[in-house]
C-alpha cells in the first residue's frame, strides 16, 4: 500500500520534518496539517482506518483530528517497523501500540503528529501540541495547573511571559503522563509534577511531586523540549531505556 494514495483532501502531505529543538535518535515523527470542512463522508473507508464507535458519532472536527493523527501514526509505523498498522483505542483511551513499540499521538487545531520508537531504545514517548493561551486565560487557568512552587517562579517573571509559562506547563505536564503512564499504569495528575525551569532554547526540566513506581519516585527528575511555531506549542518527554529516574534524552 502506497501511504500517499490514501491521504483524504482534508490532510496535508505528512512531514517528517523534525520540529523541536533536539533530535531523539531512532524515533520517527510526523506531522499532518488537516481542515475538518474538507473532510469526506468515506475518508475513512478510503483510507482504510475503522473509527471506533465515539469517533463515529462524533463532529466533523473530532473525526479529521482522530484521522489526520492516525495516518500520522500508521505511516510512522510503517517507516519504524515496516508495521503498517493502526493503533486503537484502548480502556484507558490511550493508543494501543505494537508489541516492543512506543508512541504518541497529539493533535490541535488543524495540526496532528505521531511519534514512535523501539522500546528497546526508547521506554516512553509523550507529545503533546497546544494552542497558546491569551494572558487572561492563563491567568485563570494557572491555579488550576500550576504548583506553588511554579505559581512563585511565574510571578518572578514578566506578564508577557505568563501565557507561554502556563501553556508551556499545562503541556509538557500532558507529554509526560503520555510517556510515564504505559510504564508505571498509574494515573497522576497536574499536581503531581512541576516544572523547575525552562529555556528559550527550547529545554525543560522536570521534577516528580509522588511515587509512582520504584524508579518513578517522589523527586525524580528528567528532561523535557517544546518548540512554539503559529500560535502552537509542541513539546515533547522521551525517557530512554532502561527506564531509570533521569536517565531521559531530550538530545542526541
Amino acid at each position: 500500500m502506497n501511504p500517499l494514495s490514501t491521504l483524504p483532501a482534508c490532510c496535508t502531505p505528512l512531514d517528517a520534518h523534525w520540529p523541536l529543538p533536539y533530535s531523539l535518535p531512532g524515533t520517527v515523527l510526523l506531522g499532518t496539517h488537516f481542515n475538518p470542512l474538507l473532510l469526506a463522508s468515506n475518508d475513512f473507508q478510503r483510507c482504510q482506518i475503522e473509527p471506533p464507535p465515539s469517533i463515529q458519532r462524533s463532529v466533523a472536527k473530532r473525526q479529521a483530528e482522530f484521522l489526520a493523527g492516525r495516518l500520522c501514526a500508521r505511516e510512522a509505523l510503517r517507516q519504524l517497523a515496516g508495521v503498517a498498522c493502526v493503533p486503537a483505542i484502548g480502556e484507558d483511551r490511550a493508543p494501543v501500540w505494537p508489541p516492543a513499540i512506543c508512541g504518541s499521538i497529539t493533535h490541535s487545531t488543524g495540526r496532528a503528529a505521531a511519534i514512535v520508537a523501539h522500546q528497546a531504545q526508547w521506554s516512553g514517548l509523550g507529545m503533546d501540541l497546544e494552542n497558546l493561551l491569551d494572558a487572561k486565560r492563563a491567568e485563570r487557568l494557572a491555579g488550576e495547573i500550576l504548583t506553588p512552587g511554579e505559581l512563585k517562579r511565574m510571578a518572578a517573571g514578566s506578564r508577557e511571559q505568563l501565557a507561554l509559562w502556563v501553556t508551556l506547563t499545562f503541556s509538557v505536564k500532558e507529554s509526560l503522563f503520555k510517556a510515564l503512564y504505559p510504564i508505571v499504569h498509574k494515573r497522576f495528575y497536574f499536581e503531581h509534577a512541576e516544572v523547575l525551569a525552562w529555556s528559550d532554547t527550547g529545554h525543560v526540566r522536570l521534577r516528580l511531586l509522588t511515587d509512582l513506581s520504584n524508579e518513578w519516585g517522589h523527586g525524580s527528575e528528567l528532561d523535557a523540549q517544546f518548540a512554539v511555531k503559529d500560535g502552537q506549542l509542541l513539546s515533547l518527554v522521551g525517557i530512554s531505556a532502561p527506564a531509570s529516574p533521569g536517565a531521559v534524552a531530550s538530545s542526541s
